[in-house]
């Protein structure tokens, strides 16, 4: 039986911008009206007014964390001018947690930028790190008693959106400029590109910085969370490995070396071969974002992570699969969990399982893809909790074991 570590969260995660609605001081509620393809995101799922429904969900199931981010461009609207009101705002959400049993995970950054940081140069600007850091700053006095701090989700997609931003400021009405988020890779459009390094190295730049105001601040543990892809090669092609991977995921994964942990967030597999990664084929194991259905993705991401980081705590933040039929949500979740504990067997530092995402949401220009353990009508906003809530909420509240009897 696998021996989880004393505090083990078990856990669902989500983004603000996908899930609160109308944020309108950010780039991304400016950009959406002007992309052909990509749907707004209007009132999202309304979870700026009821978070507390839907951490009492996440509570009442059995889970005992919530991940959930704050957003810059509600707090500063404007550079230099701060918004008590959304700080008291996110503060309530963090107590809220912790009356409801929940240890909160608080996601400083996850992909948005206050309109007025994008529109004046964004990362590259001269003094990008300076402003985040002055948002950090300020984040900071509402994070007594946080544990967990992610500073930046993803900066490995964030790189790849600001770079995919440059070359579309100039909208086009060409079926095959339509926006596809990054977030939804598959068999429609060819393998994204590699993020380019020198935003990689700004990020990474912005991270560190982050990481020392918390730790001069703040009691909480810190770190980033990437997006690792559980890429593998083909015969012969361990040195083009080598090469994708470290624009795609090592740049990132070397930046935590130092952290308190990493956050680990990985759905699929693909291979490389010498002309690089691998698109997967459309077929009936392909899930609702056209990824191979690759459960044991999880294993392969955490011990890769592992290693490059030297051995910095693992928290998985998240992990999930885009499908429409729960049963499928429950087996994928199932055999990840298990590839998981193996790994966890093997001596590998995991401090958490946080599942992708508690409910369904806005996915970055697109509704279809539903990842949630709760469904949520977008004219009413009632949420439905799926049965694989309940299901992590068993698996959560036996610390593992029943899953372990469910596979006996």
């Amino acid at each position: 039986m696998t021996e989880l570590i004393p505090g083990f969260l078990w856990g669902a995660s989500t983004a603000p911008h996908q899930i609160e609605g109308n944020n309108v001081n950010s780039d991304w509620w400016a950009h959406e009206p002007n992309m052909p393809g990509m749907a707004r995101s209007g009132d999202a799922i309304d979870s700026y007014h009821r978070y507390a429904e839907d951490m009492r969900l996440l509570a009442d199931a059995g889970l005992n964390s919530y991940r959930f981010g704050i957003e810059w461009a509600r707090i500063e609207p404007a550079e230099g001018h701060v918004s008590l009101a959304e700080l008291a705002h996110y503060r309530r959400m963090i107590d809220t947690a912790v009356d409801l049993g929940l240890t909160p995970v608080v996601t400083l950054h996850h992909f948005t930028n206050p309109r007025w940081f994008t529109e004046d140069g964004g990362w590259l600007e001269d003094r990008a790190i300076d402003r985040f850091r002055s948002y950090v700053e300020t984040a900071t006095g509402i994070l007594d008693g946080v544990e967990w701090v992610c500073t930046i989700n993803e900066p490995n997609m964030l790189a790849l959106m600001a770079m995919m931003g440059q070359a579309q400021q100039a909208p086009s009405e060409d079926e095959a400029d339509k926006w596809m988020s990054p977030t939804v890779e598959g068999a429609a459009r060819p393998v994204l590109p590699s993020p380019d390094p020198k935003i990689g190295r700004r990020l990474a730049e912005a991270h560190q910085a982050a990481r020392e105001i918390l730790k001069a601040r703040t009691d909480a543990k810190s770190g980033w969370t990437v997006a690792c892809q559980a890429l593998t090669p083909t015969p012969g092609n361990e040195e083009k490995l080598r090469e994708v991977r470290y624009v795609r995921e090592d740049l990132y994964l070397e930046a935590a070396r130092g952290d308190d942990f990493i956050g680990v967030q990985s759905y699929s597999s693909q291979a490389v071969d010498e002309n690089g990664i691998v698109p997967h084929p459309l077929g009936p194991d392909s899930t609702l974002t056209g990824n191979a259905y690759r459960p044991d993705a999880i294993g392969i991401a955490v011990r890769h992570a592992w290693e490059v980081t030297g051995h910095v705590p693992v928290l998985i933040t998240e992990n999930g699969i885009a499908t429409d039929d729960d049963t499928r949500r429950i087996a994928y979740t199932s055999d990840a969990l298990r590839h998981l504990f193996t790994a966890i067997d093997d001596g590998i530092d995991v401090r958490g399982y946080l599942h992708w995402t508690a409910l369904d949401n806005y996915e970055w220009g697109h509704w279809e893809p539903t990842f949630g353990l709760i469904a949520v009508n977008r004219e009413t906003f009632e949420r439905h909790p799926k049965p694989s809530l309940g299901w992590l909420g068993d698996v959560a509240r036996s610390g593992g074991k029943a899953l372990k009897e469910q596979s006996a």
